[in-house]
């Protein structure tokens, strides 16, 4: 049972959630689903919550960066192509509670490795062309991923882009904010049913999102850096994830 005080409570972070993601062009799903969890929150709810919740820190974060000049269409397009289909499958499959709760138990942990290594970078790089085939199937392997937990995919999009030398860090950010967009929008339209378990305190969850996306992309379209926070956030994430994989 969630309490007035929780919900006061899960805003706060979910407002730091949101700054910290957006700051990177990211909606912050897995930092929500990391809040939820500790929360207590039931499946049935984190999935539709964690997808809303991202939709709007996205387009926030999709017209900060694409005003700062950070959105590439040819890096963009190959992953987009195929993760949207795959988000709209993944969002109309319902895994069984303990399966989900192992599911995201992986994926925050991941997350969590990922905000530990990852950063915005401080070195100039040239960017490569993204091979055409590569990016079709990670595109559709996050999108699938995407719609199945609830998250946007761009914990995953965003080190595999820098990995592999396919975009700059700003150019990073400002694809993987529309990825995030329209994976969440594909996953939630794949499963709209599910929006009928949004918990009543969507509202003020929705208004801590939508602060901290203004805030995290109007800092992070001006080469903003959180590292310190990004750690002290990837601990969140790991103890949610644990806890999702040992209850």
């Amino acid at each position: 049972m969630v309490t007035t005080y929780d919900i006061y409570l899960m805003s706060f972070f979910i407002f730091a959630a949101a700054s910290l993601y957006s700051s990177v062009g990211h909606g912050g799903a897995s930092g929500y689903l990391a809040v939820m969890a500790l929360a207590g929150l039931v499946p049935q709810e984190m999935k539709p919550t964690a997808l809303s919740l991202n939709i709007l820190v996205a387009s926030i974060a999709t017209v900060r960066f694409y005003r700062a000049d950070c959105f590439s269409w040819s890096i963009f397009w190959p992953f987009a192509f195929a993760s949207i289909p795959f988000a709209f499958i993944g969002g109309a499959f319902t895994l069984p509670g303990s399966l989900y709760k192992q599911f995201v138990g992986v994926v925050l942990l991941f997350a969590a490795f990922q905000l530990f290594r990852y950063t915005r970078g401080t070195k100039q790089i040239t960017p490569k062309p993204a091979q055409f085939l590569p990016a079709v199937f990670f595109g559709a392997a996050i999108g699938l991923l995407s719609g199945l937990t609830g998250v946007g995919g761009g914990i995953f999009l965003s080190p595999l882009l820098l990995f592999t030398g396919w975009a700059d860090p700003r150019q990073t950010a400002g694809v993987s904010a529309v990825f995030i967009l329209v994976n969440s929008i594909a996953g939630i339209l794949g499963h709209y049913s599910s929006v009928k378990y949004l918990p009543n305190a969507i509202a003020f969850w929705a208004v801590a999102a939508v602060a901290g996306g203004i805030v995290g992309s109007g800092l992070g379209s001006r080469r903003f850096s959180s590292m310190t926070l990004r750690r002290v956030l990837a601990v969140v994430l790991a103890i949610a994830g644990l806890k999702f994989m040992i209850r």
